[in-house]
């Protein structure tokens, strides 16, 4: 809870215990009490902003401050006030009160439940800049909507490092409400019900220049699950940049929850048919992930292109395009696999609990390969042992054996428990109460951003880690098991 809306409901509370004992209060005391409240809510708008969850608070305020003006009287006292009320009077009051109660209660609970939080501190030594670019690819049509022969476009985001004093007095950027659209579709809640995480700051501020601390810098993409969007891991993200990586943020339009296209035109997930038989949902994910994983290649191809000469002036020479990564979780972590199946400019991809659909399925991965999985998951793949958290499929055994027991250099297959299939995007953070009752939020989110930094720092920086030999105390959740998918 942020400190203006505590104050808003403390302020209310001392407002009606004015009301209720001050009658003997001069003038000026009276004054004060109902400013409080009033200058509260005037500068939590302000300084702050408005939401919806603070409603009832707002409400309560408004009728302390009502109820301490209605109670003045020439006559003074608090007893003769209270003696000359008829019964049904005094019942009024009390109803009142309580409404007061009720409503911070509500608030209160609202916000426990969906807290504005922070993100944790990145713990390298730069700031984050971004720039944010519609990329359209002129040689591929698109084939899952749109208008007829429009072209595929791909929504970016480019997250890197920035010296942190050229981010000082600037303003930092906020979730987008694309990560509310994202939980609303994969959770089944209403959107609005996550228009808190608008609120939250990030480290990051738009169009700083790139740190010049390094003549170039290490790049990383990054794919979003189905239904979701690239804006749903920041705490990853922002992990990786201030440790000296370019971030690379897809939306796959018709894939991703909501992708803003560059003429303003906004396209929605489409989903799979319900009709449609377990080959027909694989087949169809065969074309959406080889659609997801050319997406990736076209912007590596154009990254390649503005290393070379960047119409924005803002990345010429400062990408190491000899040392390139991808992650992405779930859908995403698909993509990334059937990426480096396709494509050998990416020398080291992560999977978070992400499927093996096309390519992949059948060719020997070249490159170091992590996959995270999650114990529930597992658990899933046996009928008798009544885990629900199913997000694999008929095939996911024999491809993901196919792919440990044909790779061609290092693997890593790893299972945590106490995650679910979100666990790996920043969801924890949005409301630890529903989202992550058994693993402090905090410890969820930092989990998944050190696994990410270690595998990336091990196989494109060439930097040995501990994290990845074996079990840590640090993450005891975490379980080396790779011999599971050992033929």
């Amino acid at each position: 809870m942020r400190i203006l809306e505590w104050l808003i409901v403390l302020s209310t509370l001392v407002c009606t215990l004015g009301y209720l004992f001050g009658a003997r209060l001069k003038r000026p005391a009276v004054i004060v009490l109902l400013s409080l409240p009033i200058v509260f809510l005037a500068a939590h708008a302000l300084l702050e902003g408005l939401r919806s969850f603070m409603i009832p608070a707002y409400a309560s305020a408004i009728l302390a401050v009502l109820l301490l003006i209605g109670s003045r009287s020439p006559a003074g006292t608090k007893k003769k006030r209270f003696a000359g009320r008829k019964r049904g009077a005094r019942i009024g009051m009390y109803a009142f009160l309580a409404a007061i109660l009720l409503l911070n209660s509500a608030s209160l609970y609202l916000i426990h439940l969906l807290p504005v939080f922070k993100l944790p501190e990145p713990t390298g030594t730069y700031g984050i800049g971004t720039v944010q670019i519609n990329l359209i690819d002129e040689s591929r049509e698109e084939t899952f909507g749109g208008e007829p022969q429009s072209k595929r476009e791909v929504p970016i985001n480019i997250w890197y490092p920035a010296d942190k004093d050229a981010l000082q007095g600037k303003q930092h950027e906020r979730y987008p409400r694309e990560v509310a659209d994202a939980v609303s579709l994969v959770f089944g809640l209403p959107s609005w019900l996550m228009g808190h995480v608008s609120l939250v700051p990030t480290h990051i501020v738009e169009g700083v220049a790139v740190s010049g601390a390094q003549s170039s810098y290490p790049v990383v993409l990054f794919s979003p699950g189905v239904r979701s969007t690239r804006f749903q891991s920041m705490a990853i993200i922002e992990e990786m940049v201030s440790n000296g990586y370019i971030v690379v943020g897809m939306d796959h339009p018709y894939s991703s929850a909501r992708v803003k296209l560059h003429d303003g035109s906004e396209v929605i997930y489409a989903p799979e048919s319900e009709e449609w038989t377990s080959s027909e949902i694989y087949a169809h994910n065969v074309i959406g992930v080889g659609v997801r994983a050319q997406d990736a290649i076209f912007v590596l191809d154009s990254l390649t292109a503005w290393n070379t000469n960047d119409p924005r002036g803002l990345l010429t020479g400062k990408l190491d395009l000899s040392k390139v990564g991808i992650f992405g979780h779930s859908y995403g972590g698909a993509t990334t696999a059937e990426a480096l199946a396709l494509d050998e400019r990416f020398k080291a991809g992560l999977s978070l609990e992400g499927g093996f659909w096309g390519t992949v399925s059948s060719t020997s991965l070249k490159q170091p390969f992590m996959y995270i999985m999650t114990g529930n998951t597992i658990r899933s793949l046996d009928p008798s042992s009544g885990a629900t958290e199913k997000v694999v499929y008929d095939e996911f055994d024999s491809d993901m054996r196919y792919v440990m027991n044909h790779a061609l250099n290092d693997t890593f297959y790893l299972e945590v428990e106490g995650f679910y299939h979100q666990s790996f995007t920043d969801i924890a953070l949005f409301s630890p109460p529903l989202f992550s009752k058994d693993m402090d939020p905090v410890h969820t989110v930092d989990l998944s951003r050190a696994y990410t930094r270690a595998f990336f720092d091990q196989y494109l920086l060439d930097k040995e880690q501990e994290l990845l030999k074996g079990p840590a105390a640090a993450y005891p959740e975490v379980h080396f098991q790779k011999e599971r998918w050992m033929d």
